[in-house]
C-alpha cells in the first residue's frame, strides 16, 4: 500500500504526538499486515528530524517522504476536549502542501495494491498537481475523504471521487457530499446513489460508537460497533480503514466487523498510534460480544 499526504505534529494539551490520517493509515496498515509507505514532505527542520525519527522507531520506511529548506514541518493544534468529536486548526501552508512528483513516487505507486490519499492532502495545488499524475498509474484508488473546513472545495472532491475505487467517509461527511446532490436519508440509499453516481465498487461510513455500514459490490451491510471505555478517538478511523481494506477482499461482513473492532481498540488507546496485534483485536471482540 502507498498513502499520499499529509504528515504532522498534532499539538495536544498532553503534549506532541505524530500525526496526519495517511501517515496514520500507513502506520495501521503495516499493524494489519500491509508492506505500507507513505509519500509526504517535511522541512529541514527539528520538527522534520524528530518526525523522521519517529517513522523509523515505528517501522515505516522514510525512503518516500522528502525534505524541503522553503517550508516547515506541518502542524496541527488538536481540541480534544470532546473525546467523541476532535476538532483541528490546520497549520498553512507547510511542508507537505509541496509534495513534487518524480518517477520513483510514480513507479511505487503502480506497483502498490492500493493507493490512499485524502482531500486535505489535496489543499494546495503543487501536491494535488503530484497526486492527480499519481493517480493516473494506480491500480486500486482509495479515498479516504476527510473534510477539513475550509480545507476542500466541492470541485475537488468531486474530481477525487470520480478517480475512487473505494470511498470511506464518517457520517456527517455522507450528509454533507449527498446533500449536494439530494439524495435520500437513509444511508444504504444515499451510499448507492453515491456509487452508482461515480462508478465506485465500494463506499464505507463509520458512524463513531455505532459501527459504520458498507456498500461493496452492490451488497450492504452494517456493523454494530463495540461499546468500550474511550480514551481518545484520535486515529480511530485511520485505523479501521487499514483493517477494513487488509480484509476487504475475502470476506466484507467479516471486514467490517473486524475494522470496527480495530478502530474500537484503537479508541481505548492514547494517541493515534497504539501497538497492536491480531489477537488483541480478536480478544475484544469475544469480550465485547460475550
Amino acid at each position: 500500500m502507498v498513502c499520499f499526504g499529509e504528515i504532522l505534529w498534532d499539538i495536544l494539551p498532553s503534549g506532541r504526538q505524530a500525526g496526519g490520517a495517511p501517515f496514520n493509515v500507513a502506520f495501521h496498515a503495516r499493524q494489519s499486515g500491509f508492506d505500507a509507505v507513505l509519500i509526504s514532505r517535511v522541512g529541514e527542520d527539528e520538527l522534520g528530524i524528530e518526525l523522521l525519527d519517529f517513522l523509523r522507531e515505528k517501522g515505516i520506511p522514510d525512503e518516500t517522504i522528502r525534505r524541503g529548506k522553503t517550508h516547515l514541518t506541518g502542524v496541527v493544534k488538536a481540541n480534544v476536549s470532546d473525546r467523541n468529536e476532535v476538532t483541528y486548526q490546520i497549520v498553512q501552508p507547510v511542508a507537505w502542501d509541496y509534495i513534487h512528483w518524480d518517477e520513483d513516487l510514480s513507479q511505487r505507486v503502480a506497483a502498490a495494491d492500493f493507493f490512499l490519499f485524502g482531500s486535505l492532502g489535496a489543499r494546495s495545488p503543487k501536491s494535488r498537481e503530484t497526486l492527480y499524475a499519481l493517480l493516473n498509474n494506480a491500480r486500486r484508488k482509495v479515498f479516504d475523504i476527510n473534510l477539513r473546513p475550509p480545507h476542500y472545495t466541492r470541485s475537488i472532491v468531486e474530481y477525487l471521487l470520480q478517480h475512487a475505487d473505494i470511498v470511506k467517509m464518517n457520517h456527517h461527511e455522507l450528509a454533507e457530499v449527498t446533500s449536494w446532490y439530494e439524495y435520500p436519508g437513509d444511508e444504504e440509499t444515499a451510499m448507492r446513489h453515491l456509487a452508482d453516481r461515480f462508478g465506485v465498487r465500494t463506499v464505507c461510513v463509520t458512524r463513531g460508537e455505532n459501527g459504520a455500514c458498507l456498500w461493496h459490490n452492490g451488497q450492504f451491510w452494517e456493523s454494530p460497533g463495540l461499546t468500550v471505555d474511550v480514551q481518545d478517538t484520535i486515529g480511530a478511523g485511520d485505523s479501521f480503514l487499514a483493517a477494513l481494506l487488509y480484509h476487504l477482499d475475502r470476506d466484507p461482513k467479516e471486514a467490517l466487523d473486524i475494522a470496527c473492532a480495530t478502530g474500537a481498540y484503537v479508541a481505548t488507546q492514547r494517541g493515534a498510534t497504539p501497538s497492536y496485534t491480531d489477537a488483541d483485536i480478536r480478544k475484544l471482540m469475544t469480550v465485547t460480544a460475550g
